[in-house]
């Protein structure tokens, strides 16, 4: 596989920091994978929240006293 022009900026200016192209390209790879995990467990827990029925009537109960304390217009 050939990386892009982007790809390869990419990884000249992680090479400029003294990495060799090797563990640049796998400190990249597991970097991403981490990143992709934890956006993976935040939809995860998002999806749980949003299914958790008292803490949205408590979402909704929230948002009501917020409505009520605010200045009239």
């Amino acid at each position: 596989m050939r990386l892009d022009d982007e790809a390869l900026r990419a990884l000249a200016h992680l090479e400029a920091t003294g990495l060799g192209r090797s563990q640049a390209i796998r400190r990249a790879l597991v970097n991403e994978a981490q990143r992709l995990q934890r956006r993976e467990s935040l939809a995860a827990e998002v999806r749980a929240l949003e299914a958790d029925e008292s803490d949205r009537q408590e979402m909704l109960e929230v948002a009501a006293m917020m409505e009520s304390l605010r200045a009239p217009r």
